[in-house]
Order: structure tokens, then sequence, then C-alpha cells
């Protein structure tokens, strides 16, 4: 049983983020930077002991270990959340499941990344699926609407969401490498905090902290909902079975995320995508599957 846990760890993750759309939803009244740095600094200070715990590690680590933290800090822990939760900030414009597929791009951009980072060869392969996948991606946001149709608000929200596959999927070739130095306890708490502390200096650099007068009880209430279920709690898991397992994997197990949210975005909220964007669906999610099957996958994010 006990080597299903990494893979059962990356599936529970997977599944949290799913209900992290529709929590996020109801803070669209605020800005997304503050609701990340709230959340962020939150979570590491839970996370804390972990931090002094790994003090030994933190200290031995060098320039590339450093720059591989600060990546998944500031494109995973701050642009990433960002770009997702002012997407979600669309609700009126986009349904769920658009913005939650389209996150399914992050392998594409992980090995585009390593391919101009790390020298990683751009197989033919990878080409042909990475347009069959951006082709589902188009019909998954679009459907069958012409051009003339196409709402601006929808085309930010999907731009939004694509940009933070970006930050993500980047995040996971940097994120891959800090494993390899330090323990995912110890990653976790240092994103968290590193995160929480640039995101606090801008939020008092700015004067957005005063925002935080006009938050609610329910505001509050959401945000420590997102600390301990679908923010922290869920990216702690997750490195558990990143660091457990090959990249390739995760990546199939993380569709659990996009599968579940699309099913709960039908129950709850009654949206049902139509049979185009069914289609895009398949297109794109086949697409991702075949991608990480491919070995270059493997290699790529375990640089």
């Amino acid at each position: 049983m006990k080597k299903y846990a990494p893979a059962f760890a990356v599936i529970m993750a997977a599944i949290l983020w799913s209900f992290d759309g529709f929590i996020r939803q109801n803070l669209f009244t605020l800005p997304s930077f503050l609701i990340i740095t709230i959340e962020h600094v939150i979570g590491a200070i839970l996370f804390f002991p972990f931090l002094l715990k790994g003090w030994k590690e933190i200290s031995a680590l060098r320039q590339r270990g450093w720059i591989s933290i600060l990546w998944i800090s500031v494109c995973g822990g701050i642009l990433g959340t960002f770009f997702y939760t002012k997407a979600l900030s669309y609700v009126n414009y986009i349904d769920l499941s658009v913005v939650v597929l389209l996150q399914k791009f992050q392998p594409i951009f992980a090995i585009a990344l390593a391919a101009v980072i790390l020298k990683e060869k751009i197989t033919k392969r990878f080409l042909i699926l990475a347009g069959m996948a951006i082709i589902g991606g188009y019909f998954v946001t679009f459907g069958d609407s012409p051009m003339a149709e196409w709402d601006d608000k929808t085309i930010i929200a999907a731009l939004l969401a694509l940009l933070a596959a970006f930050s993500w999927g980047s995040s996971t070739v940097l994120g891959k490498h800090a494993l390899k130095r330090l323990s995912f306890k110890t990653v976790t708490s240092l994103r968290l905090s590193v995160t929480g502390a640039i995101t606090l200096f801008v939020l008092i650099s700015t004067g957005q902290y005063e925002m935080i007068t006009e938050m609610t009880l329910d505001h509050w209430k959401y945000i420590l909902l997102i600390v301990i279920s679908t923010g922290s709690l869920a990216l702690f898991i997750y490195y558990y079975g990143l660091n457990h397992l090959p990249a390739s994997h995760v990546t199939l197990y993380e569709l659990f995320w996009p599968l579940s949210a699309v099913a709960m975005d039908w129950y709850i909220r009654g949206n049902m995508m139509s049979t185009v964007q069914w289609m895009g669906t398949a297109l794109l999610l086949g697409a991702i599957i075949l991608l990480s099957r491919d070995d270059s996958l493997g290699q790529t994010q375990s640089e």
C-alpha cells in the first residue's frame, strides 16, 4: 500500500485543486494580489516549524538551488496563482471548466521552457501533440462560436488561464530541480515563506493592504478554507508525490483535477459544455496523455 502513497497524494492534491476554483470565485470582489498575499502568509506561518527543521538544508543551498526556489516562489506562487485567480474573477463570462482545462497546457510549456533553458531537443512528436493540444484548447474555450461572436472578456480570461499554465509548468521544471537538494517539507515551507515575504512587501509598498479593512468575515473564511485545503495543504502533499514519482506519471495523475472540476461545475452550477467543447476536451487531454508517455517529458522535468 505504501508504494501507492505518492500517486494517491498527487491524485488527492488534484482533486483538492478542482475545488479551488469554486472557492476562489467567491472572492472575485477582492484584488487577486491581496488574496495571494494573505493565503501565503498564513500558509508560511503554519509551515514555519518545517522551515526551522530544514534550516541546515537551506543553509547549504547554493546559487542554482536558490534560483529554483525563487522561480517556483515567484512564478508558481505569485504569478501562476495571480493569473488563475484573475481568470476566475471573470466568473460571469467564462465557465470554470474552461479555465481549469486550459491548465493542462502546463506540460507543453514545461517542455518548451526546458528546451530554451536546459537545451533539451524538441522532437517532431512533441510539435504534433502540442498542435493537437492547441486545437483542442481552442475548441474548449470557444466551442463552435464564429470569431465575430468572441467575447473580449472570454479571450482575456482564457489568456490569463494560459499564463497561469505557463507559470506553473515552468515551476514544475524548477520544482523538480529543487527537490533534488531539499526535502519536500523544506521546499513547501520555503516556497510559502519566500512567496509570502515578497507579496507582503509589495502589498505594503503599494498601499494595497488598506483593502484588508474592507474584507468581510466570509472573505476570511474562504481564504482560510483555501489555506487548509486547496492551497498550502494541497501543495504539501503534491510535493510529497512529485518527490517520489517520475514527472510523466505526475502529469497523468493531475488529470483528476480538470476532470473532477468539470464534473463538479456541471453538478453544482449546471454548466454543461457543448459537444464541440467536449471534442476539444478529448483532443486536449488525449494529446497531454500521449505527451506524458514520451520519455522526453520525464527527462525534461527531472532536470
